[in-house]
């Protein structure tokens, strides 16, 4: 087809001619098409991240630019990549075909690379005139204040504590995400020109309303900081504590001292830091929980590992009643069965026809949610937190609220990712620009990759300290991956709906109808029957049919 067709000559049955001249596209119905779909990944992510993207770059041993586009929406790759709930790899295709790719693992790689390197976000190209304020300086406030800056705009970050980092510092352990990789990501988003405000709560609404008149715009990111407390215990009793105040002094290096023996009372993330924290600190440990095992909120990694640690769990039981005896305190309890609710928050419990039991213990650290502090802000609220719009939006004035404050979804990166879309929201409110129509298209399914080009292989599994060790010096239970892992783990890879420049669709294409130049690919309509052959055999299912009215 690269010779120019002879205007004399049409070629017959057998010929040296071109076969231009033949125009079979107009036999189809259908005609194959190039797309860029959203992979699951991508989806299911709590920041949106273009995953396949980075991971692809990641591949060819580009870090630098790996670490370009996973911070396009979030600046905290090293962190997320320790302690992210990484809803992504359960929305992974490669889950269908053998294991979920170690999304969670190679972000961390990446991350890991940005500090060892020194890697610094560009300083901003503008600089505007609207003013910011955040409220909080935790994980959503600090994405916040990544996005707006890296936009121009000034921003001052009230923080009413002394250090950055809200949960991440005060509340999850060195030995989950250690603080000098934590102090590295927060210092590279200060010094993109971030105003600070170190013991600057917001604590009346009359305080809040002068941060709203000095500003053009805030963003309250307050967390929630109050422990929820249960009826069965009396949290006046020495001895009766909330995993909030336990961990925070731990991470202060000043744990509260307990009692030999000591009994938690929870199933999640917080719940299984406070009971490691305390078998770190030499207690004897047992974990209370109303749900079973399979249907603990925590990470099933963090239930592996603290079991390993010695921890004793008890699960699918209910405290009665909390009395104190001779010897410590006496936790009366039943057996029950946990059915979660359509919310989160919301379960009903049903009694097992069980004897009752009892645990002793010379202190108990209970660890049941945390509520918000709403009352400075006079902002609707539902469920406990501030309403918000799809945006972030709170009320109709120009405040908008991400985090634990407007959220039950108390994850991390679900606060980073409310961070950048308020951030978003509040560059375009101050540009005077309406915010534009992002619905995305279908997802590219399992179904649409050609899953035969792909060899089936195992998951990458990163190393852990042995757990006499990690109890010893309370260094990082999970170590990263080697970079040979991360060159193999990124290649198994689908790249879902993302091309991948692979030329399978031109190799394939019985009518050599798909050209491929500097600008791309190209379908020559022409020529193109609607076979559907280059569809069925993309590697990444980057192509589809589409109907053609003619």
């Amino acid at each position: 087809m690269n010779a120019p067709p002879s205007p004399t000559l049409v070629p017959t049955t057998w010929t040296t001619g071109s076969t231009e001249v033949f125009k079979t596209g107009t036999w189809r119905s259908m005609i194959a098409r190039h797309v860029h779909a959203p992979s699951p990944c991508h989806q299911a992510c709590p920041v949106g991240g273009d995953i396949a993207e980075w991971i692809g770059l990641a591949g060819t041993g580009d870090l630098r630019a790996a670490w370009t586009v996973l911070t396009r929406h979030n600046p905290f790759p090293a962190v997320a990549g320790r302690i992210c709930h990484h809803p992504c790899e359960s929305a992974c295709n490669r889950a269908a075909y053998d294991e979920a790719l170690s999304i969670c693992k190679l972000e961390r790689f990446v991350g890991d690379a940005a500090i060892a390197g020194g890697w610094a976000f560009d300083a901003p190209g503008v600089s505007r005139d609207g003013h910011v304020a955040i409220v909080g300086g935790g994980p959503a406030g600090l994405s916040a204040a990544f996005q707006l800056r890296r936009r121009g705009w000034r921003v001052t970050l009230h923080e009413a504590g002394t250090a950055l980092g809200g949960l991440m510092r005060h509340g999850i352990p060195a030995y989950r995400l250690a603080r000098d990789v934590l102090d590295a990501e927060i210092a590279r988003i200060v010094a993109l020109g971030v105003e600070l405000r170190f013991g600057s709560p917001v604590q009346t609404p009359a305080q809040f309303q002068a941060l709203r008149d000095a500003h053009d715009a805030v963003f309250v990111a307050t967390g929630a900081a109050r422990s929820r407390r249960l009826a069965q215990l009396d949290y006046a009793q020495p001895g009766i504590v909330d995993s909030a105040a336990w961990l925070e002094g731990c991470n202060a290096g000043r744990p509260l001292p307990l009692g030999p023996r000591v009994v938690v009372i929870g199933g999640g993330s917080a719940a299984l830091d406070a009971a490691r924290s305390a078998r770190r600190a030499g207690h004897a440990v047992t974990l209370l929980t109303l749900e079973s095992r399979g249907q603990l909120p925590a990470q099933a990694e963090e239930v592996v590992e603290a079991l390993e640690e010695g921890i004793d769990l008890c699960d699918g039981a209910m405290l009665q009643a909390c009395e104190r005896g001779a010897d410590g305190f006496v936790l009366h309890c039943r057996r029950v069965r946990f059915e979660p609710g359509a919310q989160r928050g919301q379960f009903q419990l049903t009694p097992l026809d069980e004897p009752a039991f009892t645990l002793e213990a010379d202190a108990v650290i209970s660890s049941v949610g945390q509520e918000t502090e709403l009352e400075p802000f006079g902002l609707p609220a539902e469920r406990g937190v501030l309403a918000v719009d799809a945006r972030q939006r709170a009320g109709d004035g120009t405040v908008w609220a991400g985090g634990d404050v407007a959220s039950l979804a108390r994850h991390v990166t679900e606060a980073i990712g409310m961070g950048e879309r308020a951030a978003l929201a509040i560059h375009r409110a101050l540009l005077g620009v309406q915010t534009p129509d992002e619905t995305e298209g279908p997802t590219a399914a399992i179904e649409s990759i050609a899953t035969w080009y792909h060899p089936r292989a195992p998951r990458a599994q990163s190393r852990v300290v042995p757990p006499a060790e990690r109890l010893a010096d309370g260094a990082e239970v999970q170590l990263g991956l080697t970079r040979e892992q991360v060159r193999d783990e990124a290649a198994r890879c689908f790249s879902c709906g993302h091309c991948t420049s692979c030329d399978t669709c031109v190799v394939v294409c019985p009518d050599l109808a798909v050209r491929h130049d500097a600008g791309g690919y190209e379908v020559l309509g022409d020529y193109c029957k609607g076979c559907g052959l280059c569809v069925r055999e993309c590697p990444s299912g980057a192509m589809t049919m589409e109907d053609e009215l003619r």
